[in-house]
């Protein structure tokens, strides 16, 4: 009997090799291994796979080799040693469906994908969203905001679906920031995948991060949606190099949009950088965005409810936390309307709900609370659900590299200006559709030219600024850093800047006003430490004009003095034109003697 089993796995096995040449060779006579969905499976770009995990190739050289590793592949799922979950066919059901469309190949050995068959029925994919967390507003590693996708299911409810994720494996809250920072911007980590309900995102964006969300569905259909779905599968469990600017969260999820439709070149629209806002003009000019949802974040709904309860009332909602008495007594209180006690509930119990994200309470005394609270809200009856109309769409943006050009005058000298900016955001930039008060500007340069000379007037390398207004109910601080060239200084060269400051911000529909104190340290020929107080406004209210000005005093070491004032008006002409006027007043010392120097600037800006 065992001399029979043998014979017949000899018997098998030969088969299985004749089948697997014949496909081979037919393989390299239909060039598959040049095809360009062999390549997106593969991951390869500029002839080298982006996959850093030896478990995702079956060829030893499968990174480099496109046409070794489907040679590899075939061998593997012809020859199979498993044919449990532990199979090659189990384990890369996007590779084996396409090879067995392209090759039609109707031979490969039955296995049970157990584990894949229940992932598939749990997921019941449909449909695809891409997701966009907009900015946090006090946290400079979330400022660019985030991207991933949703697996819509047959079943109708969004929080039933799923989430698919790309991120460091890091945790950034139990790390040095600035070594956080520097592994992610060379590769200091691992970027992996994660599938997880979409519930769960929700709440850590929305609720506990403050981050309004964006769903933009995409118009993919059934097929091309299990296309992606199979290659997230395959994906599980592999390990890339994380680089922040480059192959980050929005890169990789690019690769499964051009799995689902390869017919797309998203990544293309970008050489150098992806930012997820960028990532998702990209996705809409390839026009995969079908229509848009907008979630808003406890964040939001807190500062809805602020415009809704009158000042006298505003304090109950965080003092219902805490006195249970205030509870019963309010219910009662006849000088408040019944409306203004369903406000003020709802507020206290998405107030709690807020705390208890951020860890500020145990579980005891939230549920306990929560009960309480929706209890004494059950008791006021039915109330008008809150309106909350689509903000500015961050489709509508402008976008992240900015080219400027524009003629100047110092004084009685005119010079010519000229830019280039790669990323992303700054307050003077047309502000609709990003977060007020929030800015992120990398490698800014701008030259000043005369007939005779090219100077640097500014060369940013970082700044950074959160200018996080306070409200009734949140009291958060503003801050702000840069480091660059600049000529702010006492002298009239550009020299080089370190600043990091602080401070509080208040603001209403119309704009906001903030004062800042701001340690700073320029290298010049004499180097000078100093600190600097602001007191600045911006008026933002309209879509198409907007003002921000500044006055700064400044006290340096060397005993020098200084006051700075900028002043600009500018006028968005279109979502990717400005049109901007600056003037910018520096006390500066020659040979000691302290002169005044106005700037004056008129500069087109053109973000693409």
């Amino acid at each position: 009997m065992l001399k029979i089993s043998f014979l017949f796995f000899i018997l098998f096995a030969s088969i299985a090799y004749a089948n697997v040449d014949e496909y081979k060779t037919k393989a390299k006579e239909l060039h598959l291994s040049d095809e360009r969905y062999w390549h997106l499976l593969l991951h390869i770009n500029g002839g080298v796979s982006e996959i850093d995990d030896p478990r995702f190739f079956f060829a030893k050289n499968g990174k480099e080799n496109a046409e070794a590793e489907l040679d590899a592949t075939l061998d593997a799922l012809f020859n199979e040693t498993r044919f449990d979950d532990n199979s090659s066919a189990c384990k890369f059901p996007a590779r084996k469906a396409w090879l067995q469309e392209k090759l039609d190949i109707n031979d490969f050995p039955e296995v049970k994908c157990q584990e894949y068959d229940d992932t598939i029925e749990k997921l019941s994919p449909t449909s695809a969203t891409l997701v966009f967390p907009a900015a946090h507003i006090n946290s400079p590693a979330s400022m660019f905001g985030h991207t991933f996708l949703r697996i819509n299911s047959k079943y109708n409810s969004k929080l039933l679906a799923y989430a698919i994720n790309y991120a460091a494996d890091a945790d950034p809250d139990k790390e040095n920031a600035v070594g956080f920072a520097l592994k992610g911007l060379f590769g200091g980590y691992f970027g992996k995948y994660s599938l997880l309900p979409y519930y769960d995102k929700l709440k850590e964006y929305r609720d506990t991060e403050r981050r309004d969300i964006w769903e933009y569905d995409l118009n993919l259909s059934q097929e091309e949606v299990m296309r992606m779905v199979r290659h997230i599968w395959e994906l599980n469990g592999t390990k890339s190099y994380y680089y922040f600017f480059t192959e980050n969260c929005s890169y990789n999820m690019l690769w499964l949009m051009e799995i689902a439709r390869p017919s797309t070149h998203i990544r293309e629209h970008f050489a150098y950088q992806v930012i997820p806002l960028e990532s998702v003009h990209a996705t809409n000019e390839e026009d995969l965005i079908a229509k848009e949802f907008y979630r808003p974040s406890k964040r939001t709904i807190l500062l809805k409810y602020e415009e809704l309860i009158k000042d006298q009332n505003i304090h109950f909602v965080k003092e219902l936390q805490e006195d249970d008495k205030l509870n019963l007594t309010l219910l009662e209180d006849q000088n408040i309307s019944t409306q203004q006690k369903q406000y003020i509930y709802e507020a206290a119990i998405e107030y709690l709900e807020y705390s208890f994200s951020r860890n500020e309470m145990k579980k005891e005394k939230y549920l306990d609370l929560f009960y309480k609270l929706s209890s004494s809200r059950a008791k006021l009856g039915k109330g008008e659900k809150l309106n909350f109309p689509n903000p500015e769409n961050p489709l509508k943006s402008h976008r992240a590299v900015k080219f400027t050009v524009g003629g100047a005058m110092r004084d009685s000298s005119y010079y010519t200006v000229l830019g280039i900016r790669p990323a992303y955001h700054t307050l003077e930039d047309p502000q609709y559709g990003f977060l007020r008060g929030t800015q992120i500007e990398f490698l800014n340069i701008e030259l000043g030219a005369t007939e005779d000379s090219l100077k640097i007037e500014d060369l940013t390398v970082l700044s950074i600024k959160s200018i996080a207004q306070r409200t009734k109910l949140f009291s958060p601080f503003s801050w702000r850093t840069k480091f660059g060239w600049d000529k702010n200084y006492v002298d009239t060269k550009a020299n080089f800047s370190a600043s990091v400051g602080a401070g509080f911000s208040w603001g209403n529909e119309l704009g906001y006003l903030y004062m800042m104190v701001d340690p700073i340290y320029y290298v010049a020929d004499k180097s000078a430490g100093g600190i600097g107080a602001s007191f600045g406004f911006d008026i933002d209210k309209y879509k198409s004009f907007k003002t921000n000005v500044e006055f700064t005093q400044r006290y340096y070491d060397t005993g020098d003095e200084q006051l700075l004032i900028s002043a600009v008006q500018s006028v968005n002409m279109a979502q990717n034109f400005q049109l901007k006027a600056k003037y910018e007043y520096k006390e500066k010392y020659i040979l000691r003697e302290k002169k005044q120097e106005d700037n004056f600037r008129i500069l087109l800006n053109y973000y693409f």
